[in-house]
């Protein structure tokens, strides 16, 4: 990604030559913005193939938690950093404009969303009165340009159920993204971690938290079928 023509050229290559089926991103490219102009070539061409973008979070102990401190302390980069890039990644794609200038983007983000689902309360009426917060910066433009409310371009995603076996992150994020936007998702084949469970687990989990047939078989296979053009 540092380089975006060669990798919309290899995107090219992938989908057309090796049948690829979508491409993975992550957050920040060497701490670059992915609204950034020179990345918009990669959102284009994956809204013209009608195949969805995953997008999974990217970020290590380099990224600090406090301005006056140099690194990342207690491997909170990971443990909750991760959530947060996810978020705002997500949010800069719906402020600058993607799903307007794409109707069919379809973007998938790893971990159910990361901080979005279960900040629902926020997105929503905080971000109907965007910039009020901001003295420097006049938002007042932008909100009109958006032919929806910031906080349903946030339901346009998709969510997968990848989130360390956690039930409340899918319960969050399957409400918050409804049935017909939750992919199952796995990190697997990675080592087990206490606490994680195994891949017939979080089946069960994801199960029980659907509630009935119809809603499990669209996220075990019907929404991927469909996403994936199969």
């Amino acid at each position: 990604m540092n380089n975006p023509d060669a990798s919309a050229k290899e995107i090219e290559r992938a989908i057309k030559d090796l049948k690829a089926v979508g491409v993975q991103l992550f957050t920040n490219v060497n701490g670059r913005p992915l609204d950034l102009p020179e990345f918009l070539p990669i959102f284009e061409k994956m809204a013209g193939y009608d195949l969805p973008i995953w997008i999974h979070p990217a970020r290590n102990s380099s990224f600090s938690d406090y301005k006056t401190e140099e690194k990342s302390k207690y491997e909170i980069f990971w443990c909750i950093g991760w959530p947060y890039e996810t978020g705002a990644a997500m949010i800069r794609i719906v402020f600058a404009g993607y799903f307007d200038r794409w109707p069919n983007l379809k973007i998938v983000t790893h971990h159910m969303g990361g901080v979005i689902p279960s900040n629902e309360g926020r997105l929503g009426p905080g971000y109907d009165v965007l910039g009020v917060r901001t003295p420097d910066e006049d938002y007042t433009g932008l909100l009109k340009r958006l032919k929806r409310r910031p906080l349903d371009y946030f339901r346009l995603y998709y969510g997968d159920t990848a989130t360390f076996g956690s039930r409340l992150a899918v319960k969050y994020g399957l409400e918050f993204f409804g049935p017909d936007n939750v992919l199952f998702g796995t990190d697997f084949p990675f080592p087990p971690m206490k606490g994680y469970g195994s891949v017939g687990d979080v089946l069960l989990l994801v199960e029980e938290i659907a509630g009935d047939a119809e809603v499990s078989s669209k996220i075990f296979e019907i929404n991927a079928r469909k996403l994936l053009n199969l």
